[in-house]
């Protein structure tokens, strides 16, 4: 055994005599659909519970970022993404939000067994998607320019966070395909609305630093626009590649 893999051994043995819980078995997938060493799935796995519970917090984080989180624009925007939209279209904006409800539920219910595997691929698809977007958009895109810088960091790390955490999903999930349909019909639905067809005073994509502020609302033709929207559409196909890919190597492992 590695010393590395000696260390998660020793890691998830302490764990588990806290949080001891008769876990669902590792299937051997490889490494392209579950990245994670397996003692780090099992920790994952035992925490459940608190993990959920850090994710519904931070839902409740990412609203408040959304509706009453100041932008630095001149003026100052004050009333927030979510003040600035109608209320038909808040379900539409604050992705990251939604996708670790998605994740916390999903996780929770898991550990109620119930089979609820639409809720399952929500999570995964979220979890994906808006843990590699976020970061990008952040780095590539925004810059720490007008934010705190620890709550520049924090949205950087927390979003990687969210990215582990969709491949514990696999323990759990069957990854069906009616699931997965599910999950791309939302996600792709929301790239439709958030960056190529406006409805309900759209798009509904978080609002980026480089887009100016222009005369009924922010400028939504720079190069900054395209590029968010183009790294989202990836992701959703890249979450789509491994989630039926994830299905394939299940069902493999089955027959």
């Amino acid at each position: 055994m590695a010393p590395d893999e000696g260390v998660g051994g020793r890691i998830d043995a302490a764990v588990a005599r806290v949080f001891g819980r008769r876990l669902p078995a590792a299937e051997g997938l490889p490494r392209y659909v579950a990245p994670l060493p397996p003692w780090l799935e099992n920790v994952g796995l035992r925490l459940a519970w608190p993990i959920a519970l850090v994710n519904l917090v931070g839902t409740l984080f990412g609203f408040w970022y959304y509706a009453g989180r100041p932008l630095n624009t001149a003026p100052p925007l004050v009333e927030g993404q979510l003040g600035a939209a109608p209320l038909a279209a808040y379900p539409l904006i604050p992705d990251s939000p939604v996708a670790t409800m998605f994740i916390g539920l999903s996780l929770a219910a898991w550990r109620l067994d119930w089979d609820s595997q639409w809720l399952h691929m929500l999570g995964f698809f979220g979890c994906i998607k808006l843990g590699l977007w976020t970061p990008y958009v952040q780095l590539v895109l925004n810059g720490p320019g007008g934010i705190p810088l620890w709550l520049y960091w924090f949205l950087i790390l927390s979003h990687l966070a969210m990215a582990l955490e969709a491949f514990l999903i696999h323990r759990y999930a069957s990854f069906s395909v009616p699931a997965v349909a599910v999950a791309v019909a939302w996600y792709g639905f929301n790239d439709v609305v958030d960056y190529f067809v406006p409805v309900l005073d759209g798009p509904h994509h978080t609002w980026l630093r480089a887009e100016p502020l222009v005369t009924g609302g922010f400028d939504h033709t720079v190069l900054a626009h395209d590029l968010a929207a183009s790294w989202a559409v990836v992701l959703t196909l890249a979450a789509t590649f491994l989630a039926l890919a994830t299905r394939v190597e299940k069902v493999k492992r089955q027959a």
